[in-house]
């Protein structure tokens, strides 16, 4: 709308007299009643008391150049604007920038030669920048594949796989900071290698009992069945390799005349990728949160942004195009239904409410019954896992149990959740929320629930034996190897079944709907691709990941492998065997929800590291803590190392005289930032209604303009 008449001249320039919209008779200064009778001076004086307020004007640029080639084409320039910018840089047509690029290059011969050289200097910086970007654009990953995607099928599915490869990226970043920092230095020391040295420390005031540790390595001949049983589990000859954690027995490690602390390697390292994951996740949901603060739009410009500015022009396929129509359609219907039970909420009876409380009551229990039950199951088949692995020779299923019931529980939970929102009459929009956040809370609290039954077995003592060491150290002498081969089984358990649903279900699938005119079959139709199932999906897959990297350090480069994989294998099945979601996400706001979902996943994952590393005795068998009685205790012993005014230091940090103050400033921050957030908000707010005051002035010029050539 406030485009309406909009003037040929640059943003920030009036037009010279000669360029009006009336016609010529009327041409020349307006009467002050005329201008008076404009809406926008109208609203003016009704908040005159507002009116001292100053507004920020995106000016044109006033250097010589700009204002010379302006005046050249009769614009006038309204106030002072920044420096002299580069012509390609306004928002001017091309014959004006021409102009403009003309007259800068004629500037440039009167400068004295230090000025030329400095901007010559500049716009070689500049070139060269631009070309380095550019290559490196050409060397990002899936590049090609990931414009095909959104020029095929919009880009709210092209978001799910800009999301696939945020995380192949983090991962190998993670792998990289724990090979670089524990995998290697212990390889080095296991070998010899570069002539160093390391030290076994005396483990002291440990049972001898505790120290036994026997991998279960296998000897002599051994069948295929046994290796790939080993391969699948993570025991046998995996366990004794570098990807788990009794792998790392080195204390000390000497370079020459460099001491190397592992264990306060690994207990940084290990801080280090949950820091940088947090990091990386903020820094690429900024842009959300600014959208998500700023943005309230109310629902007539919704509906205004939806028809005139809803379209993506990224389409290139006329089925995408279609896609697009019905997505556009089914917004707009939508929102008129979420109007519509706005009204019928606003038009209940009390009986009426109270019917639909308590039938939302109900369901809700009937929810949490289902999680109750989901989570027994996780328990009991993590429990059984457990004892038959230690009563006799597990097979493969009896090892995998728990990740099978696992994901069944993921696979049928979900689809009674929607089921029952359907029942609890809530708003489209918030069902699919709803629905989300019990999915999410289900697969996050089922690996909770996992550890904890693993936790409950490793910390079972019932002898005097066993309380001396901390642990069950009959059962799990080296319990974090355990949790590690677990968490190493539903990485690759869950990469197991991704790839069996696109290869036995979306692929049959698609042979029977497009070959069989069944009915029944027709009615399936194709596998509708979800974009948030999916995500949810990799999302408990990097939870995992998270958990298990303290475990198994070399977990990072599993997963950076599985996502590698399973971009091709989603892309194959989104091009030949899945339809669109009917109910399609916008990229604007389906980037910053998954952010937010994966960190909620990095929150949780600081749960069991936290209570793993600071309350579970650190195994005393394996593993660089075992002279430590937790993994925590290297950070004190380490300090004590230290010399005596850095130790006062740190302490004075760790104490309340220091962490009560920087509280304060930081709520202080905080505050600031919130208000500064509002007022940010409230100038967005100001000058949408300027938009629309302008817009109703045009109306307003075109409808004199209109009786003026009607009654000349």
């Amino acid at each position: 709308m406030s485009g309406l008449g909009a003037a040929a001249g640059p943003p920030g320039w009036r037009l010279g007299s000669s360029e009006v919209f009336l016609p010529e008779e009327t041409r020349g200064a307006a009467p002050a009643g005329f201008l008076q009778e404009l809406p926008s001076y109208q609203s003016a004086r009704r908040r005159r008391a507002t009116a001292g307020g100053t507004q920020e004007r995106q000016a044109a640029p006033r250097g010589s150049a700009g204002l010379r080639a302006a005046e050249a084409w009769g614009l006038e320039p309204e106030g002072d604007g920044p420096a002299e910018l580069p012509a390609r840089e306004h928002p001017w047509c091309m014959a004006v920038k021409r102009r403009l690029r003309d007259i800068q290059q004629a500037d440039i011969k009167h400068l004295s030669g230090w000025k030329q050289w400095k901007v010559a200097s500049s716009k070689s910086l500049k070139k060269v920048l631009s070309d380095v970007k550019e290559l490196s654009s050409y060397l990002e990953l899936w590049r090609h594949d990931i414009h095909s995607i959104e020029g095929k099928f919009g880009t709210g599915i092209q978001s799910y796989f800009l999301f696939l490869r945020f995380l192949v990226r983090l991962n190998f970043i993670i792998f990289i900071l724990m090979f670089g920092f524990v995998t290697l230095p212990s390889i080095l020391s296991k070998y010899g290698i570069l002539n160093n040295s390391f030290a076994k420390i005396p483990l002291k005031n440990i049972e001898p009992h505790c120290t036994v540790y026997i991998p279960s390595d296998n000897k002599g001949l051994v069948y295929f069945y046994t290796y790939l049983k080993d391969l699948l589990s993570g025991t046998g000859f995996l366990e004794v390799t570098s990807l788990f954690y009794g792998y790392y027995t080195v204390d000390t490690e000497w370079l020459s005349v460099l001491r190397y602390n592992l264990p306060l390697a690994y207990l940084l390292a290990t801080f280090g990728y949950l820091a940088l994951s947090l990091l990386w996740i903020i820094i690429g949901s900024v842009e959300g949160f600014k959208q998500n603060l700023v943005h309230d739009e109310d629902q007539f410009q919704s509906y205004c942004n939806k028809v005139f500015a809803g379209w993506d022009f990224c389409i290139t396929d006329l089925n995408a195009a279609r896609l697009k129509h019905r997505s556009l359609q089914y917004e707009l219907q939508t929102d008129l239904e979420e109007e519509r039970l706005k009204r019928k909420i606003a038009d209940r009876t009390m009986k009426e409410k109270l019917r639909i409380y308590s039938w939302r009551i109900l369901i809700n229990i009937i929810v949490i019954a289902v999680l109750s039950g989901c989570f027994y199951s996780i328990y009991r088949a993590t429990v059984f896992s457990q004892e038959s692995s230690n009563d006799f020779q597990p097979n493969l299923i009896v090892q995998y149990l728990p990740s099978i019931v696992i994901t069944l529980v993921n696979f049928i939970a979900p689809q009674i959740f929607s089921f029952l929102v359907r029942l609890e009459d809530y708003s489209p929009a918030f069902e699919i929320r709803l629905k989300l956040i019990r999915c999410v809370f289900m697969r996050l609290a089922g690996i909770g629930v996992l550890l904890f039954s693993l936790w409950s077995q490793i910390s079972y003592c019932a002898t005097d034996k066993c309380k001396a060491c901390g642990y069950n150290y009959e059962l799990y002498p080296c319990w974090e190897s355990e949790v590690g081969q677990e968490m190493y089984k539903l990485m690759i358990f869950d990469f197991i079944t991704i790839l069996a649903m696109t290869l036995f279900v979306d692929f049959p699938r698609k042979l029977l709907v497009t070959h069989w005119s069944c009915k029944p079959v027709q009615w399936c139709g194709l596998q509708e691709f979800g974009i948030s199932d999916n995500v949810l999906d990799i999302i408990y897959g990097q939870t995992i990941c998270w958990i298990g990297t303290f475990f198994s350090p070399l977990l990072p480069a599993i997963a950076t492998i599985k996502y590698f994989i399973i971009f091709y294998i989603k892309k194959i099945s989104l091009i030949h065997t899945c339809r669109p979601a009917a109910r399609p996400v916008r990229a604007s706001s389906s980037n910053f929800f998954f952010l937010v979902v994966l960190l909620i996943g990095l929150v949780f994952a600081f749960i069991p590291l936290g209570i793993s590393i600071a309350h579970i005795p650190s195994s005393k068998a394996c593993g660089p803590f075992r002279n430590f009685n937790t993994s925590w205790a290297v950070v004190p012993d380490t300090v004590l190392g230290l010399p005596t005014g850095l130790q006062q230091v740190l302490h004075g940090i760790a104490s309340e005289a220091f962490a009560v103050p920087f509280f304060v400033v930081i709520c202080l921050v905080m505050f600031y930032f919130i208000a500064l957030a509002r007022a940010h908000k409230r100038v967005v707010e100001q000058l949408r209604e300027q938009l629309v005051m302008e817009g109703r002035d045009k109306q307003f010029l075109i409808r004199k303009i209109t009786e003026a050539q009607r009654h000349p």
